[in-house]
């Protein structure tokens, strides 16, 4: 039978959330209650003093200290532990939890450790919002709750009705793929792409694919950085290809699209192969131009749609980025290759393009020359642009290459 393990804090929510296991078990799965309450002695399946302990934490005295904010962030953790466990454990084929700002970023936390493919289902107040906290890198689904999570009412029961059926289905789907005899696979490769570096990226996509992997392609736009770097950390890839490494430079200035300062390290720690290289490296993105911080006022800009502006990356930009990115690749315990385009690294950094700076390249290349000297990254400088033919086909090569030589 699937399990629906219900996270929430049964303290405040105990009505609903005994409606919602009442509800899933009419629907054929069984239920694990995971009490996220700090001040909670209710009854459930784990306590909230056993998800206390889990982040290693003692429950008098969190209790004690009266500190709201800490003892959330640490039920968080704990409830993080917990649903990771009874994964592992064959105890979870979905998560359900309800709730307002508070119970929503417990349950995040929790489910964004889980991964992907596991059915994950938040119903909240905070749904109609900036909901990229709750989603983080991961396959949560987000439900409106309508009205506050406070009670059973008309309203509510629809909603929490259709989602109890949602992850019901979800689960059961999740539990019936686990138990199937496990099939083979084409080895998984991850790559990055922006529509400036998409000739590069489709012409090692297609060499990848007649090599015999499956390629994912991640936006790199922030979100699909982080979604790289959670799927390599969770060991989902046997390779690596970062043709586009664009969300570093929005790191570094303030741009729209960063991916966080953990881009570019999850491959690395986890000992798997990479072939880098710095496709459009050569602009920051920002919104609509006016949306443009006025401390950047006299740079050079393309308002690439009228979502989207981008602005020219600085010589000691692009040499801080050089130095960033060497020095993480330097401690990939995996092998890893560098390509660098020595023509240009966006479709427009090229000659005629209106982002062209040979200086900002250099400065960039010599950078990261620097930080690698000595270290045991190849560097591969290509006298060509990184959209130019053969470019992409050639590092997909590579990339085969290192994959089979770590097997």
């Amino acid at each position: 039978m699937a399990t629906v393990v219900l996270v929430g804090t049964l303290d405040t929510k105990g009505a609903e959330y005994a409606w919602l296991a009442q509800r899933l078990r009419g629907h054929g799965v069984d239920v694990v209650t995971v009490d996220v309450g700090p001040l909670s002695d209710a009854a459930a399946d784990v306590t909230a003093a056993e998800v206390a302990r889990a982040a290693g934490a003692d429950p008098a005295a969190l209790r004690t200290a009266g500190d709201r904010g800490a003892a959330m962030e640490t039920m968080a953790a704990g409830a993080a532990r917990v649903v990771v466990d009874l994964h592992a454990a064959g105890r979870l084929d979905g998560v359900l939890a309800v709730g307002g700002s508070g119970g929503t970023s417990v349950a995040a936390r929790a489910v964004q450790e889980l991964p992907v493919g596991v059915p994950k289902l938040l119903v909240s107040t905070m749904a109609s919002g900036d909901v990229a906290p709750y989603v983080g890198a991961v396959d949560v689904t987000l439900m409106y709750a309508v009205v506050d999570v406070a009670g059973t009412n008309s309203v509510s029961a629809q909603v929490l009705g259709n989602a109890a059926a949602a992850v019901a289905a979800m689960a059961r789907e999740h539990a019936a793929r686990r138990a199937a005899p496990a099939t083979e696979h084409r080895p998984l490769v991850g790559l990055t792409m922006f529509g400036l570096t998409t000739p590069a990226v489709d012409e090692a996509r297609a060499e990848l694919e007649r090599l015999g992997y499956e390629p994912l392609v991640f936006h790199a736009t922030g979100a699909g950085g982080r979604t790289l770097e959670k799927l390599a950390g969770d060991g989902r890839f046997a390779g690596v290809l970062d043709l586009t490494t664009t969300e570093l430079a929005d790191d570094l200035v303030g741009g729209v699209l960063s991916a966080g300062p953990d881009r570019l390290t999850a491959a690395g720690a986890r000992g798997v192969p990479q072939v880098v290289s710095l496709g459009a490296l050569d602009m920051v993105n920002f919104g609509p131009r006016e949306t443009v911080p006025a401390a950047f006022e006299g740079r050079r800009f393309v308002v690439h749609n009228p979502t989207v502006t981008l602005m020219r990356t600085t010589p000691a930009e692009m040499a801080e980025l050089g130095r960033r990115i060497g020095a993480r690749l330097a401690a990939a315990r995996g092998p890893v290759t560098v390509f660098v385009p020595l023509r240009g690294l966006s479709g427009i950094d090229r000659d005629g393009g209106p982002f062209r700076d040979e200086e900002a390249d250099a400065a960039l290349f010599a950078a990261l020359r620097a930080e690698l000297a000595g270290s045991a990254v190849e560097l591969v400088e290509v006298d060509a642009h990184l959209n130019d033919p053969g470019f992409g086909r050639r590092a997909a090569h590579r990339l085969h290459e290192l994959i089979g030589a770590t097997r």
